[in-house]
């Protein structure tokens, strides 16, 4: 009899997600031949939920190296809300587990990020054979060296670095430009922009990670102290860069109050925040300040 094997991308697209999937189904069918059937499930835990699932031949891995997206789509489906029935009425870890029987898989792979990993976890507390497949641009799950997306939206990253230096110094002018760059509470990604420097450019000027606590006079400072040894100063700053206090440094902005669909804190607006007490201190030091943002295309 040969074992099924379920396999599922959840949460938010990112580069490499059909390379893993062929990666995966090459290695199971190269190990175990006509001993495994791979089983696709549509849409991530909404398919699981609702049933949506088939059964994969192996040609339909060919030919996706390099393909952007994932065959298999994917959705959104918050981990808080696994165990919260709604007006539909879906007791949605039971429907899982349900459907988990239904398709008669030996195990379930799941390729996502945080959410994804701790709805992995809670179906492996509720009994199902579950494997996980790290993926995130933001490479912030634990254990792992680097994961599938991290890569691309690292050298972005380093590329519009590169393309923002080029652009702050090409005339000469007094600039201090503060880049802010996603991740939340992880400083990968701001960690990248380190990328930016090579022979033919010197980098970024400071780099600001979440890990750090951040202190608004002392970043002040030392932008003041720097743009006295050179004219155009560009810096990286995490969007999750937070105080000694633990509140995040976009919560000072008074416009800033919104969240996501998950219920997280929109962070947002820390290089706009931190424009102030730059500006002010540099004046007429400072002859242009320019907050800008920087977000990998997924």
């Amino acid at each position: 009899m040969a074992i099924r094997v379920g396999i599922l991308t959840s949460g938010g697209d990112c580069p490499g997600l059909n390379a893993t999937l062929r990666g995966v189904a090459k290695a199971l069918y190269h190990r175990m031949g006509d001993k495994v059937e791979i089983v696709g499930i549509m849409n991530g835990y909404d398919g699981l939920i609702n049933g949506n699932f088939r059964e994969m031949s192996p040609d339909e891995f060919s030919g996706i190296l390099t393909v952007g997206g994932t065959i298999l789509g994917t959705k959104r489906t918050p981990f808080k809300k696994m165990r919260v029935v709604e007006e539909d009425k879906v007791d949605k870890v039971a429907a899982m587990k349900k459907n988990y029987r239904a398709a008669k898989l030996d195990c379930l792979l799941c390729l996502g990020g945080n959410g994804t990993h701790k709805t992995a976890n809670l179906l492996s507390q509720e009994g199902l054979n579950i494997i996980g497949l790290p993926k995130t641009i933001d490479n912030d799950l634990m254990v792992t060296d680097h994961t599938p997306g991290y890569g691309s939206a690292a050298k972005y990253i380093g590329v519009v670095m590169k393309e923002i230096i080029r652009d702050a110094t090409v005339y000469g002018t007094k600039y201090v430009t503060i880049v802010e760059i996603m991740g939340r509470n992880a400083g990968w990604l701001t960690a990248a922009a380190a990328l930016a420097k090579a022979e033919d450019c010197e980098g970024v000027d400071m780099i600001c990670l979440p890990e750090v606590p951040f202190n608004v006079d002392h970043f002040v400072e030392k932008v003041e102290r720097m743009q006295k040894e050179k004219p155009s100063i560009v810096i990286a700053v995490s969007e999750g860069v937070k105080l000694e206090d633990g509140r995040y440094v976009c919560e000072l902005a008074d416009d800033v109050h919104a969240v996501d669909a998950f219920g997280h804190k929109a962070l947002t607006g820390t290089a706009r925040y931190l424009w102030w007490p730059v500006i002010w201190t540099l004046r007429p030091a400072a002859s242009s300040f320019r907050p800008c943002s920087a977000a990998p295309a997924t």
